[in-house]
């Protein structure tokens, strides 16, 4: 590891251990031999309240090439999770992981981290990772945002407020079985 990229990480893991946001951990992973790999750390990063993430933990690992900063790092979930901006192996898509979009070597770790807590709940669905999480993702978006006089044609169609509700949960597990058959 150059001298650049592990002065920076131990900078990092410094001011990391003084300030970081409140139920997040990040820390270096150990070598075989009980010295700490500063290239690859364990990270959890919880679900932001008032989201569906909320009350979770979700665990990734950060792999820092040799020439960090110049280059990001690689942030993989594990495992991995059901997301538009998350490829079936786990890895994150996010434009300031990617050094072709937004990655500058100002970028800390605490910034990542949040950035992709921020993504979990508002998800690019213009760079998707994943089509199956992709499509449902905007088929929910869709029915949230209905066309002009959906009120009016379900209150027609189901005139009582609980015969509406079912209708639109059966609707949504509907979609939620037929877009998630994949194998956890």
């Amino acid at each position: 590891m150059s001298g650049i990229c592990r002065a920076r990480l131990a900078e990092e893991r410094k001011q990391w251990r003084k300030d970081h946001p409140f139920g997040f951990y990040a820390k270096p992973t150990k070598a075989s031999d009980g010295s700490m790999n500063l290239l690859e750390w364990e990270v959890g990063i919880p679900g932001k309240a008032t989201t569906a993430w909320e009350g979770g933990v979700y665990k990734l690992m950060m792999t820092f090439p040799e020439d960090y900063p110049s280059k990001p790092p690689k942030c993989k979930f594990n495992p991995p999770l059901f997301h538009p901006n998350v490829y079936p192996s786990g890895t994150v898509c996010l434009s300031i992981l990617d050094e072709e979009k937004s990655w500058k070597p100002a970028i800390t770790i605490k910034q990542v981290l949040l950035g992709i807590q921020e993504l979990l709940n508002d998800p690019n669905v213009n760079d998707p990772a994943q089509s199956d999480a992709y499509t449902m993702f905007k088929s929910v978006e869709t029915f949230a945002s209905p066309c002009v006089g959906f009120d009016s044609k379900l209150v027609k169609t189901y005139p009582s407020e609980a015969a509406c509700r079912v209708y639109l949960v059966s609707w949504f597990v509907f979609c939620s079985i037929s877009l998630t058959q994949f194998t956890l």
